[in-house]
C-alpha cells in the first residue's frame, strides 16, 4: 500500500491529467451543444438511438436477472444473445448500466462515453510513460492527442468501438515488454480483454500488432529473434482464452446465413489523391455515412514530430523503412478495395467506412513520441523546415484539389491549421533560443494541444449533430412509463404462457430489447439471416443482408401465425379480431383473439410444402392451408379509383407501373381514392416500389377511417392497413408520399382478405396449438397427440437448440432453415427445449485451458529467468 501511495504521489498527477483532459474536453464540447447529465438532447445519435441504447437496456435486464445471458426471446422472435454481446456489449465498462434504470439509459451511455475516452488517454499515458524518455507533461500531451483523435470523436456515438482505444496502447506496450524484458503478463491480459470486448476490432488490432511485432523484429533481429516464441505463445494463449466469446460468435455468424462480401472493384469509392493531407487538417468532417474518406487526424504536433522522426538523422534508416512500410500498407488499404475489405474481415461495412483508420492515427502519435525523444535544441533546422513545408502542402492541396471532392474543407479549416502550426513553431523557437525552459515548453505545448483538440472535437461532434442529429431524450424516455405499463399488463394477462407483442407506434426498431417483449422488428448486425429471409418471403420487409426486419404493414395471417397476441398503438387498431384491453397515457393495448401459441402440430407434409417465390400472399396462403388442412383462397384484388390529388402528377408507365411526381418541393404528394369493400373483409393498400434504392428517404402515410399510420416505404412491408369492414362500405382513403421528388410504384391495388375464411383457418390451427412456458433459455410444454406428428415452432432455427421428449434427446429439423421443428410420436409427452450457443462449452473450456496453460508457462518461464539470474558469473 505504501508503494502504491508513493507511486501515485510521484506519477498520479500525470495519469489523472491524462484521464481528465479528454474526459472534460468531451464534457464541455457536449455541453456546448446542449448535452449534459439529464439534458433534453441526448448522446443518442445514429445507431446509438435504435441499437446501443436498447441493447444496453437489455443487458441491464440481464444483470438484474430478468433475462438469460445466453439467449433472448426479445429479438426478432429469438436470438443468440451471447453472440450479440460479443459485438455490441462486451468489455469491462458495460456492467455499469446495472446502476441505471432503462428509462435513463441515455445518461448511462453519456457517462460511459466520457469514461471510455478518458481511459483511452490514461492507457496511452501509461504506455508513453513506460516507452518514451521525454518530459512527463509531454507524455500527457501525446495521450490527449491520442484519446481525442478524429476517429474517436467522429465516431463517439458508437460506444462499443471505444473500448479498443483503451487496449491498443496496452497491447503495444505488452509487445515491447516481451521484446525488451521477456515479460508477458501485460500482453496476455490486454490481448484477452481486447478480444473479449469486441472480436471485430480485436481482429483489426490483432493484424496490426502482429505486423508491429515483425517491424520491431526487422529493426533488431539479433536481439529479438529469441522473443518470437514467447510472443506467439502468449498471443496464442490469449486468443485461446478469448474463444469464450469469439468461437460462439463466429459459429453463430457462419451457421445463420452470414456471408462475405464480393470483391467487385480495385479502388475504393470516394477516395482521392489529397485525402491524407485534407484529413490531417483541424476540424475536417465529411460524413460517417456513405462516401466518406478515412478519419486520420490525431493532432498537428504529433504529425510534426512523426515527420521529424523520418527526417532526423538520429533514427536509423532501417527503423524508418520498417515503420514506413507499415504506413505504406495502411495508406494502400485506404485506396485498394481488396486490402480495405481484408481489414474489415472481408465484410464490407454499412456506413462508418474505413474502420481501421484509427491504426494510422495511432502509428502517427506513437512515432511522434520517438521523434520527440530525439528532438533537441540543435534540431531547429529540421523542425522549422517541417513547420514551414506543412502549411505549403496544405495550401497546395486546398488550391489544386477539385472542389467537388473536398467541398467540406473550408478556408477556416485551412487557416486555423496553419495558425496552430505557427504557434507550435513559435513555442519551439522560443525554447531553442532559451527564452523558456524545457519544463515550461512541455506545459505550454500541453495547453496548446488541448486547445487544438478541444476545437477539433467541437467540429467532430457538431459534424455528428449535422450528419445524424443527437436525438431528444424525450423521444426515448417520455413514452417509457406508458409503454412499460402496457407490456407489464400483457405479461400479467398471459401469466405463464408465451406470447408475442408488437408496436404500431414504435419508438425505435429495437424496442423489444428495452421493454422486454418478443416481437418481429430488429435492426442489428448480429441476426439470424435465415429466419429474417423467410419472414421477408412471408411479407415482413427484410431485404438484402437482413440487417433490418420490420413488423409494420403485413397481414392478419402473420400476426396470428407468429403469435402476435398484442399490439400497442397510439391510434385505433382497426384489425379483425383485435380488441382494446388496456390503456396507459396515449397508448392502448390491443389483444388478438386468433394469436397462435409457440408451437403448432402438423404432419410431415410441412417439409414437402413449396412456397411461391416473390409472392408473399401466396406464401402465406400455402403455409396457412398446410397447417389448417384447408384449400382456400383468402385474398382478392381491386383497383381503387383516384378521386383527388394534391401536389401530384400521376404518370402511367409500362409494366403496370405508376410514377408520382411532386409539383412543389418539400410538400407531400397526396392522392385520395375510393374503393368499395364488401362486408367481412380486411382491406390493405399494397405499395410496392419498382426500385428500392431510390426510396431510402421516402415515406408513405395512409389515412383511413380516422387513423394515420406512417412508415418508410423501402423498410416496412407493403400492406398498409385500411381497416376491417363488417358491412358493405365505400371507403375513401388518402395516400401521402413524402421525402423524394418522385416515387415509382406498381400501380397500387387494394387487397381484400376474407375474414370468414381467415377465422375458419385460424380456429382449425388453434386446435393444434401447443402452449409453451418460456423461462430464459428454456421452454417446456405438455402435449397429447393421437398420431405421429411434426411440431412446428416459430422459434428461429439454430443449431444451439436441444429438444428432449420425456427426457430423451430427439433430432431437430428446420422449416426453410428458418423455424425450429421436430417429430413428436403419438401419445402424451413432456417436451423441453434448451438453448446453448454452439461452441459455448468448447469456448468456456478453452478459456480455462488458456488461463491454466498461460499460468504454467508464466510460472516456469519466470522461474527459469530467476535461476539464470542466480547463477554466479565466473
Amino acid at each position: 500500500m505504501a508503494k502504491f501511495k508513493d507511486y501515485f504521489k510521484r506519477e498520479g498527477k500525470y495519469g489523472l491529467t491524462a484521464f481528465l483532459i479528454p474526459f472534460l474536453t468531451m464534457f464541455f464540447v457536449y455541453l456546448s451543444i446542449g448535452i449534459y447529465w439529464g439534458s433534453d438532447r441526448s448522446v443518442l445519435a445514429s445507431d446509438a438511438f435504435s441499437q446501443f441504447s436498447n441493447f444496453h437496456a437489455s443487458f441491464n435486464n440481464v444483470l438484474h436477472g430478468k433475462e438469460s445471458i445466453l439467449y433472448t426471446w426479445n429479438a426478432s422472435l429469438g436470438l443468440n444473445y451471447w453472440s450479440l454481446i460479443s459485438y455490441y456489449l462486451g468489455g469491462i465498462f458495460t456492467p455499469l448500466v446495472f446502476f441505471f434504470n432503462n428509462q435513463n439509459i441515455p445518461d448511462a451511455l453519456y457517462l460511459l462515453t466520457l469514461i471510455k475516452v478518458g481511459c483511452a488517454g490514461l492507457a496511452f499515458w501509461y504506455y508513453g510513460k513506460e516507452t518514451y524518455k521525454i518530459a512527463p507533461w509531454s507524455i500527457v500531451t501525446l495521450s490527449v492527442s491520442y484519446s481525442l483523435m478524429s476517429f474517436i470523436t467522429a465516431h463517439s456515438e458508437l460506444i462499443m468501438w471505444l473500448d479498443v482505444f483503451v487496449y491498443l496502447p496496452l497491447v503495444i506496450l505488452g509487445i515491447n515488454r516481451v521484446l525488451e524484458k521477456g515479460q508477458s503478463k501485460l500482453l496476455f491480459a490486454s490481448y484477452l480483454l481486447l478480444f473479449i470486448s469486441n472480436f471485430y476490432f480485436g481482429f483489426m488490432v490483432g493484424v496490426f500488432t502482429v505486423a508491429y511485432f515483425f517491424v520491431r523484429l526487422l529493426i533488431e533481429p539479433k536481439a529479438y529473434t529469441k522473443r518470437i516464441i514467447p510472443y506467439f505463445v502468449t498471443s496464442f494463449l490469449a486468443g485461446i482464452s478469448s474463444m469464450i466469446m469469439i468461437l460462439p460468435a463466429v459459429m453463430d455468424l457462419s451457421t445463420n446465413g452470414e456471408t462475405l462480401s464480393e470483391m467487385t472493384k480495385f479502388k475504393t469509392e470516394a477516395t482521392a489523391f489529397w485525402d491524407i493531407v485534407m484529413k490531417n487538417m483541424i476540424g475536417v468532417f465529411d460524413t460517417t455515412k456513405y462516401g466518406s474518406i478515412p478519419f486520420i487526424y490525431v493532432g498537428l504536433l504529433p504529425l510534426i514530430f512523426c515527420l521529424f522522426y523520418f527526417v532526423t538523422k538520429k533514427i536509423t534508416l532501417r527503423e524508418k523503412l520498417a515503420y514506413g512500410s507499415l504506413f505504406a500498407f495502411l495508406i494502400a488499404s485506404f485506396y485498394i478495395e481488396p486490402l480495405n475489405l481484408f481489414w474489415h474481415g472481408f465484410h464490407a461495412p454499412n456506413m462508418f467506412l474505413f474502420r481501421f483508420s484509427f491504426l494510422f492515427s495511432f502509428l502517427v502519435v506513437m512515432l511522434a513520441g520517438y521523434g520527440w525523444e530525439s528532438f533537441t535544441k540543435q534540431d531547429r533546422g529540421h523542425f522549422v523546415s517541417i513547420c514551414l513545408v506543412l502549411p505549403i502542402v496544405f495550401v497546395i492541396a486546398a488550391l489544386t484539389s477539385p472542389k467537388s471532392s473536398y467541398d467540406y474543407v473550408t478556408p477556416v479549416n485551412l487557416l486555423i491549421t496553419i495558425l496552430f502550426i505557427l504557434l507550435y513553431l513559435t513555442a519551439i523557437i522560443f525554447f531553442q533560443l532559451k527564452k523558456i525552459s524545457p519544463k515550461r515548453l512541455a506545459f505550454l505545448l500541453l495547453i496548446m494541444v488541448t486547445g487544438e483538440a478541444f476545437l477539433n472535437t467541437s467540429y467532430m461532434l457538431n459534424g455528428i449533430l449535422d450528419d445524424w442529429n443527437y436525438a431528444s431524450r424525450s423521444l426515448y424516455s417520455e413514452p417509457y412509463p406508458s409503454y412499460k405499463k402496457l407490456v407489464d399488463q400483457a405479461d400479467k394477462d398471459n401469466k405463464e404462457d408465451f406470447y408475442r407483442l408488437e408496436s404500431l407506434a414504435p419508438i425505435s426498431s429495437n424496442d423489444s430489447f428495452n421493454y422486454g417483449y418478443s416481437g418481429v422488428s430488429m435492426f442489428s448486425s448480429i441476426r439470424n439471416r435465415h429466419s429474417s429471409n423467410f419472414l421477408n418471403d412471408l411479407g415482413f420487409r427484410s431485404r438484402g443482408t437482413s440487417l433490418n426486419i420490420r413488423y409494420q404493414n403485413n397481414t392478419l395471417f402473420m400476426d396470428s401465425l407468429l403469435g402476435i397476441k398484442h399490439n400497442i398503438s397510439d391510434q385505433m387498431v382497426n384489425k379483425y379480431g383485435f380488441t382494446s384491453t388496456s390503456k396507459s397515457g396515449k397508448y392502448q393495448l390491443y389483444t388478438n383473439e386468433y394469436a397462435m401459441p409457440l408451437g403448432i402440430l402438423t404432419d410431415d407434409d410441412l417439409y414437402k410444402m413449396k412456397l411461391p417465390k416473390n409472392d408473399n400472399l401466396g406464401a402465406q396462403t400455402a403455409l396457412v392451408n398446410q397447417l389448417s388442412h384447408l384449400e382456400e383462397d383468402y385474398f382478392s384484388f381491386k383497383k381503387p379509383t383516384v378521386v383527388d390529388t394534391n401536389n401530384t402528377d400521376i404518370i402511367k408507365k409500362t409494366n403496370n407501373h405508376v410514377l408520382y411526381k411532386e409539383q412543389k418541393p418539400n410538400v407531400a404528394k397526396s392522392i385520395t381514392y375510393d374503393i368499395f369493400v364488401p362486408a367481412g373483409n380486411q382491406a390493405y393498400l399494397s405499395l410496392f416500389p419498382s426500385n428500392f434504392s431510390q426510396l431510402e428517404s421516402s415515406t408513405a402515410t395512409v389515412l383511413s377511417q380516422g387513423t394515420s399510420y406512417k412508415s418508410q416505404i423501402n423498410i416496412t412491408g407493403q400492406y398498409y392497413n385500411l381497416g376491417y369492414f363488417e358491412k358493405d362500405t365505400t371507403l375513401r382513403f388518402t395516400l401521402e408520399l413524402y421525402g423524394t421528388k418522385e416515387v415509382e410504384l406498381i400501380d397500387p391495388p387494394v387487397v381484400l382478405m376474407d375474414t370468414n375464411k381467415y377465422q375458419s383457418a385460424m380456429k382449425e390451427i388453434q386446435q393444434k396449438g401447443v402452449d409453451f412456458n418460456v423461462d430464459k433459455r428454456k421452454a417446456s410444454a405438455k402435449i397429447s397427440t393421437p398420431e405421429d406428428s411434426v411440431l412446428m415452432t416459430t422459434i428461429p432455427y439454430d443449431k444451439g437448440w436441444t429438444v428432449k421428449i420425456d427426457g430423451k434427446k430427439v433430432p431437430t429439423k428446420s422449416l426453410e432453415k428458418a423455424f425450429l421443428t421436430f417429430d413428436v410420436p403419438k401419445g402424451d409427452h413432456t417436451i423441453t427445449l434448451s438453448f446453448l450457443p454452439p461452441g459455448f462449452v468448447i469456448g468456456v473450456s478453452l478459456f480455462f485451458i488458456g488461463l491454466l496453460v498461460y499460468g504454467c508457462y508464466y510460472y516456469f518461464s519466470t522461474r527459469k529467468k530467476e535461476n539464470m539470474v542466480s547463477i554466479p558469473e565466473d
